[in-house]
């Protein structure tokens, strides 16, 4: 088809999903930012009545010690605490599924995640499964759930998916690990605690690949095509942020100002992407984690300064926007200046943090499947510029020899 009357297609079909979404001010979670914040909100679960809880977290965060003040304190303030410890990376629904059959066991009248970005999509689908007697599997698309989740908190111990904040949880198919999405307004959490104590000891690899994901997810938000004055202003907040401490966060990992920077630019990234949504750099890391297993934070920043590159003409306008709040360049600058040097800034980022500039694991003879998947993904975001397979299959072979 003439690609003209493809990008009516892909831009009517944007226009259905939102109005499916019903885009209107979502509720955010009652946040306490700080060291020691964990034990604040503790303190706020107990106040509300709550007597059992189920943390969902992984079993090397339990191992290494990190729950135990938390539990400690949950303890303190008379509330039972039931711990499942059963999250892996880009958790499964049959992950999931153990996580709810403990909750309902155990009558846990609400769910405390406890980690990074898979241990708060589990607990988000645990809690909202649980109070609406479904499967997880029977929650996936948009707003399937009739009734509130039960009571839901989140404590990140990493700064990058910012779920915390999100409508969004997303779960890996048992058998393929292709991402299924759930949306749904009642997945935002009660409550959060953003304490950079726990983060002191992520590794600089980790963190620097979380940070990337949140600046994707601040940056996608901005230059699509759904953006609000809101989602802008928390994305151009979360922008200055990451480029401001995510160097010191990975090489200097003690310091909370860095690590409590990183967790509000995660936070403030989560809020602008939950309501505008994201675009091809998702689209493409989505089938790169499900083909190879590559963590999602490191794929999306590979990938971003690929697709802001296929996007900047498009976007140029929004790109130039961020440089200037960057402090990047000089207003009367040409926008074609200020975005090349917001590109280059995202690739200087990338290479200051360790993260590779592709992967030897794309195989040519995967790059056709993969790349008709991200277009099919893609081009249902409201993205600045829409790709086709001929595109992606281009852009693909780059991260490949790259």
């Amino acid at each position: 088809m003439p690609a003209k009357f493809m990008t009516m297609l892909y831009r009517l079909r944007s226009q259905v999903i939102r109005a499916v979404l019903k885009p209107s001010a979502q509720p955010r979670p009652l946040t306490f930012v700080g060291a020691g914040s964990a034990l604040q909100l503790c303190a706020a679960i107990s106040a509300l009545g709550l007597k059992k809880i189920l943390i969902v977290t992984d079993k090397p965060l339990v191992d290494l010690g990190l729950l135990s003040s938390t539990e400690q304190a949950l303890l303190t303030q008379g509330i039972e605490v039931v711990i499942f410890d059963g999250v892996l990376p880009d958790p499964t629904f049959q992950i999931i599924d153990s996580g709810l059959v403990m909750a309902q066991q155990n009558q846990c009248d609400s769910v405390l995640a406890f980690g990074g970005g898979s241990s708060i999509d589990s607990a988000k689908t645990i809690a909202l499964a649980a109070s609406n007697n479904l499967s997880p599997a029977a929650l996936v698309g948009a707003f399937k759930a009739k009734l509130p989740s039960l009571p839901l908190f989140v404590i990140p111990t990493t700064a990058g998916t910012g779920s915390e904040a999100t409508i969004a949880a997303v779960v890996s198919d048992n058998e393929t690990h292709a991402k299924q999405m759930i949306a749904d307004n009642k997945l935002i959490c009660t409550g959060c605690a953003l304490d950079p104590a726990l983060m002191t000891g992520l590794p600089p690899h980790i963190t620097a690949a979380t940070g990337m994901d949140a600046l994707t997810h601040a940056v996608e938000s901005y230059i699509g095509t759904w953006g609000t004055p809101d989602t802008r202003r928390l994305g151009r907040a979360a922008v200055n942020l990451i480029f401001e401490h995510l160097p010191t966060a990975c090489h200097s990992g003690d310091q909370l100002p860095a690590r409590e920077a990183m967790a509000l630019a995660s936070y403030y990234a989560g809020i602008a992407f939950s309501q505008a949504m994201v675009g091809f750099v998702h689209a493409i890391s989505h089938q790169l984690g499900a083909k190879y297993g590559i963590p999602h934070g490191l794929a999306n920043a590979v990938v971003l300064p690929h697709v802001l590159e296929f996007s900047r003409e498009a976007a140029e306008v929004k790109m130039a926007e961020l440089a200037l709040h960057a402090e990047l360049g000089q207003t009367g600058e040409s926008n074609e200046s200020l975005s090349g040097k917001f590109i280059d800034k995202v690739r200087a980022l990338n290479a200051e943090v360790g993260i590779p500039i592709g992967f030897e694991q794309i195989r040519a003879e995967d790059i056709p499947v993969i790349a008709a998947a991200a277009c099919k993904e893609g081009n249902g975001y409201p993205v600045p510029r829409y790709m086709d397979i001929r595109e992606c299959t281009q852009l693909l072979e780059g991260l490949r020899q790259s």
